[in-house]
């Protein structure tokens, strides 16, 4: 029997965390929040001497996050297959959870019958947009940016980074072989504008972030961590047990979703 994910947090005094806007600029975050998911989707922990590593339950992509090496972070590759050539992105150690989550989430879910289209949810989001020999994507901060050009041999090349007052703070990479749903998988949490909880002593030094404090239960946290998780689980047993394309989904509450104790910064 699987051991049911307890949360991460412990104790039963109220912890401070901070609500985090633009989430672009929160810090890396919980790792878990990304390894987690991919454990309940059935995926395989290959990971050793800190490094972590998971497999796909078919072998073909992996995701991995080196601590340890410079830049290090995250790297996600994909073996070719018959419908798909070799893949790779690459994702800095500050790329926040929640978004890198958004790509490899993707990875664990049936593709849309819908053509991608990356730029959709940036511009949804009002992210300027323009093109001047290649085309670039910037949040309406000005702090983050998409960029995609083709090379002389017609390959296209997708890019994406943020920064702060203090310089650049994380790069995104993808090869011209990977899939147009998971770069826009990554948009639509880049882009996303709901902000993302940091707890205290890990909110990024930077006056281009808004912070709200806000006092939160461990059974709270966890019960939030826990409907993440209990999603991927569901989703997973429904595609073993029917074989069917992507079942519905209610949102999981976040940690925005219970404001009563915030105050602003």
């Amino acid at each position: 029997m699987k051991k049911q994910w307890t949360g991460w947090g412990a104790g039963q005094q109220p912890q401070q965390h901070y609500l985090i806007q633009p989430r672009h600029l929160a810090g890396g975050g919980d790792l878990r929040h990304v390894t987690e998911f991919l454990r309940a989707s059935g995926w395989k922990d290959k990971s050793s001497g800190g490094r972590l590593v998971f497999d796909s339950p078919d072998s073909t992509v992996r995701v991995g996050y080196d601590p340890f090496t410079q830049p290090g972070g995250w790297t996600i590759s994909g073996k070719p297959t018959a419908q798909q050539d070799a893949w790779h992105a690459t994702f800095g150690r500050q790329v926040p959870v929640e978004i890198v989550a958004g790509f490899t989430d993707a990875l664990t879910q049936p593709r849309s019958a819908h053509a991608p289209n990356v730029w959709a949810p940036l511009r949804q989001q009002r992210w300027k947009t323009e093109h001047d020999g290649q085309f670039t994507a910037t949040s309406p901060d000005g702090d983050a940016f998409v960029q995609f050009h083709t090379d002389q041999a017609g390959q296209a090349h997708w890019f994406a980074g943020a920064r702060t007052e203090h310089g650049r703070t994380w790069d995104a990479t993808f090869t011209p072989t990977t899939p147009m749903y998971l770069i826009q998988a990554f948009t639509t949490a880049l882009a996303d504008p709901q902000p993302v909880m940091r707890p205290r002593g890990h909110v990024p030094p930077s006056n281009r972030i808004r912070t709200t404090s806000v006092s939160v239960l461990p059974e709270e946290l966890s019960a939030w961590q826990q409907a993440r998780i209990t999603a991927a689980r569901a989703a997973t047993w429904a595609r073993n047990s029917w074989g069917t394309t992507r079942p519905r989904r209610d949102p999981a509450p976040g940690p925005y979703s219970t404001a009563s104790r915030a105050r602003s910064r």
